[in-house]
């Protein structure tokens, strides 16, 4: 049993926390009485009391126990005078990467995992011995692309917030996206789209399309002005999975598992770069032939993202002018076969060939300079 600490000793929880979950450690771990949380909270007891509980059997979920023991383990130093042995105990504990603190972080990884996570047949994997965490796909064939990859202590609030949950538990665990998980980046699309305008001086009524089944999104695309368009893009299905379904003459699929995890692999990188230290990227350079797309790395914080940048840069030159245009179109701003052909003023059906070049080039790049290989997950 931990005894009640004093207020010099209490744990200072992150503020992203949900009210269940800071309710229960305020309990478990402050020390705090059901009655006292009720007064604080302005709650009947009982109605905190069922709070509680219902965190506590959460506690099956391999991701929630593991974020309320990382959080019990900070205070590890603060309970070495009161109880020496029970220190020891938890010191030679496996530990886990500390939760994040920053919403901030957690909300921009969101935008991104979330997206994947809305896609057809994509779950989550988490292992025991892995430090991070991959979102899988399974093809038509049957066939897994990993499409992104997201630090398991991200993993640990996306599990605290309830935006996903097990769906298989074990050595290798398999989340999927809850409701709860659709509305939170149904919010961040829309607040990211009220921000972009605000920053511009305009209005916009809210789009009624956020509030359907699907989870529909908008995307920027630099027009031949050099000014951004929206288009309405399908968070639950890439262009590209749609065409991987496409048969050819012969009667097997028109782009091989290889060429699309190429193609989910340059949108990864692409996100992770565009989710760097500086957001505000001039990404229309990437579309704009004989560009060298040239991008001043970000200098010392967020070597992640500058690498996925200098990835993105090395692919766009490696391509060239017209295939560099269709392949970022396509993987990396979700536009689609037709909508590109119109906007590249090529001839209809015409870019379906180009982007198959376009991916069998990029794989040999992604092969040759970085050593990726197709299924790979680290």
């Amino acid at each position: 049993m931990m005894p009640e600490l004093d207020a010099d000793t209490k744990i200072m929880l992150p503020l992203w926390l949900p009210e269940a979950t800071r309710l229960y450690l305020d309990h478990t771990l402050n020390g705090e009485t059901v009655r006292k949380l009720a007064r604080q909270t302005n709650a009947h007891p009982s109605t905190v009391s069922r709070k509680i509980r219902r965190i506590e059997a959460r506690r099956d979920d391999p991701l929630v126990d593991e974020a309320l023991s990382a959080l019990a383990q900070t205070t590890v130093s603060k309970m070495e005078t009161l109880n020496p042995i029970e220190e020891h105990s938890r010191m030679t504990a496996t530990m886990r990467p500390a939760l994040v603190s920053d919403e901030v972080e957690i909300n921009r990884e969101a935008r991104r995992i979330l997206r994947r996570l809305c896609e057809k047949d994509a779950v989550l994997v988490v292992a025991n011995d892995m430090d991070r965490a991959v979102v899988l796909r399974t093809t038509p064939e049957g066939e897994q692309t990993r499409t992104a990859v997201v630090d398991r202590k991200v993993a640990h609030a996306f599990a605290l917030k309830d935006w996903i949950c097990t769906e298989r538990k074990g050595r290798i665990s398999t989340y999927g996206i809850t409701q709860m998980g659709k509305s939170a980046l149904k919010r961040l699309i829309e607040e990211d789209r009220k921000r972009r305008h605000t920053s511009m001086g305009m209005a916009e009524a809210p789009t009624p399309f956020l509030a359907q089944h699907q989870v529909w999104g908008t995307r920027d695309v630099p027009d031949d002005a050099g000014k951004n368009r929206k288009v309405r893009v399908n968070l639950a299905e890439s262009p590209l999975s749609g065409l991987a379904r496409r048969k050819g003459s012969d009667g097997k699929p028109f782009l091989s598992m290889d060429l699309v995890q190429a193609g989910e692999k340059l949108r990864e990188d692409f996100e992770r770069a565009h989710m760097g230290p500086r957001v505000a990227q001039n990404w229309d350079r990437f579309l704009t032939a004989g560009s060298n797309g040239g991008h001043s790395a970000d200098s010392g914080v967020g070597s992640g993202s500058d690498a996925a940048r200098d990835r993105v840069n090395g692919a766009v030159q490696d391509l060239g002018p017209g295939l560099a245009d269709v392949v970022m179109r396509i993987c990396c701003f979700l536009e689609g076969l037709e909508t590109a052909e119109k906007r590249l003023g090529w001839s209809a059906r015409s870019g379906k060939i180009v982007l198959k070049i376009g991916l069998q080039r990029l794989m040999r790049y992604y092969e040759q300079k970085h050593g990726f290989q197709p299924g790979m997950i680290d």
